[in-house]
């Protein structure tokens, strides 16, 4: 066998992991990309409720694998798997059964304690089972197979909500939750990862601590992150990149239902970031790879702020494209936009704090440095409640005389203006473009605080 086929041999538990991992996925993006609408089209809540409640979901699920991975090791990758299965079918089950105020709720915190636990497991099953020298193409093939699993998810989506309606999308979650419980059932045995491990390192690995230990431990880890200024600051200035990106899920979905109608496909319109991503990220890093990572930055949060001005403006100067409605059009531009900043973004903004961690602290400080997607779930999330009950109501709330003038706009396809209501729709977006302005200039500010020797 030569050696590249070698570089693909992993165990089976790598290829199962990564295949349930593909399926998680496909559950909580086939549900999450359409939770703005649900919470307030099925469940009932307003906009700004809906706000709160996805924000904090949202943003929880940045925090707890801290706590569940600590979990995990306690108990054992396999059996914290199938809870974190059961915890997300059961989850979406009752979602799509009981769709009331309170019950919704407690169902959304199962799901947020299973999804925490899929992440860690995942993750810690694919570095067990590669050494260091295949260790970079096992993530890789892990990062796919996360892409996969979201791609699907959204494309499946649209279909079985234009067919059988937004109720349905957390049942097909579940569905999708309950067949990867039986493969890990039949199919995953992390005991195999062992070896994989132990030859890596050279010794067993020790036994895992207790978990109150473990806890005291992360209290000490955050306070030493806290010390970190230019980590700190980079974690809230590039808050201001995600915030923009997090309305993929929240304003995004409401904002193009509400202008367009029931037939526009917001699902498809937030493949685009993705597809861009896959397709660049590779080839720009490549080519930018001799700029300063706060250069590279730079740019991407010089980028962002467009990509909301795109959508704000375009479709009032646009106007239709053959078939395609002007919101359309503008939201495919700014969503591709946004995916070619983030290529400028990701890489090395990971890369720079990897080079902020002391020695022995590097998985710390990269573990910390996606608390910027905490923020951004939680500030975009919330503040897009608030701004579509502001600029883009909820028609339901509109009175029988303008609802009718409404839904008689929306069957123009963009050729009649819609109601007073939605003259300012656009707005929302100004609001998140000067949010984005203000993290480029934030940026620029950090750049010229720390142009400093590295002794001082």
């Amino acid at each position: 066998m030569s050696h590249d086929a070698r570089s693909w041999s992993f165990p089976l538990s790598f290829w199962t992991a990564n295949v349930i991992e593909a399926a998680e996925r496909a559950a909580y993006y086939g549900w999450f990309i359409m939770l703005a609408p649900f919470l307030t089209s099925v469940v009932g809540y307003s906009d700004i409720e809906a706000g709160y409640i996805g924000g904090c979901f949202a943003a929880l699920l940045y925090l707890l694998p801290f706590v569940s991975g600590a979990f995990a090791d306690r108990v054992g990758y396999r059996r914290a798997l199938m809870l974190a299965m059961a915890l997300l079918g059961g989850g979406y089950l009752a979602i799509g059964l009981v769709p009331r105020k309170g019950w919704v709720l407690m169902a959304m915190a199962t799901i947020m304690v299973g999804g925490s636990l899929v992440k860690p497991i995942i993750a810690g099953t694919v570095a067990r089972t590669s050494d260091k020298e295949h260790r970079a193409r096992a993530f890789s093939l892990f990062y796919m197979m996360v892409n996969i699993g979201a791609f699907a998810g959204k494309t499946l989506a649209k279909p079985i909500r234009s067919a059988l309606g937004l109720s349905w999308l957390p049942l097909f979650s579940a569905a999708v939750a309950a067949v990867a419980l039986v493969g890990v059932a039949l199919l995953y045995r992390p005991e195999e990862t062992d070896s994989v491990a132990d030859k890596d390192k050279g010794k067993d690995r020790d036994k895992a601590p207790p978990l109150a230990e473990v806890l005291r431990q992360l209290r000490a880890d955050f306070a030493q992150v806290l010390h970190s200024g230019r980590l700190i600051a980079l974690i809230i200035i590039t808050g201001g990149f995600w915030i923009i990106q997090s309305q993929m899920y929240s304003s995004m979905p409401k904002f193009v239902l509400r202008t367009v109608g029931a037939a526009a496909s917001p699902e498809w319109y937030a493949n685009v970031n993705p597809t861009l991503v896959v397709l660049c990220v590779v080839p720009l890093t490549q080519l930018c790879r001799r700029l300063q990572p706060v250069t590279s930055m730079t740019i991407a949060l010089g980028l962002i702020p467009l990509s909301a001005l795109a959508i704000a403006l375009l479709p009032r100067t646009l106007g239709a494209v053959g078939p395609l409605h002007p919101v359309t059009v503008a939201m495919v531009l700014g969503i591709a936009l946004q995916g070619f900043a983030e290529c400028f973004l990701t890489p090395r903004y990971l890369e720079y704090a990897s080079h902020l961690a002391p020695k022995d602290k590097e998985a710390l400080y990269m573990g910390y440095a996606h608390l910027n997607h905490f923020l951004a779930w939680l500030v975009g999330y919330i503040l897009s409640g608030y701004l579509l009950n502001a600029f883009c109501p909820n028609p339901e709330t509109l009175p029988a005389a303008e609802l009718a003038a409404y839904n008689a706009a929306l069957a123009t396809a963009g050729t009649s203006a819609l109601p007073a209501a939605y003259a300012h729709a656009h707005y929302l977006w100004f609001v998140f473009a000067a949010i984005g302005s203000c993290a480029f200039v934030a940026l620029l500010v950090f750049q010229l605080v720390t142009r400093r020797p590295a002794s001082r």
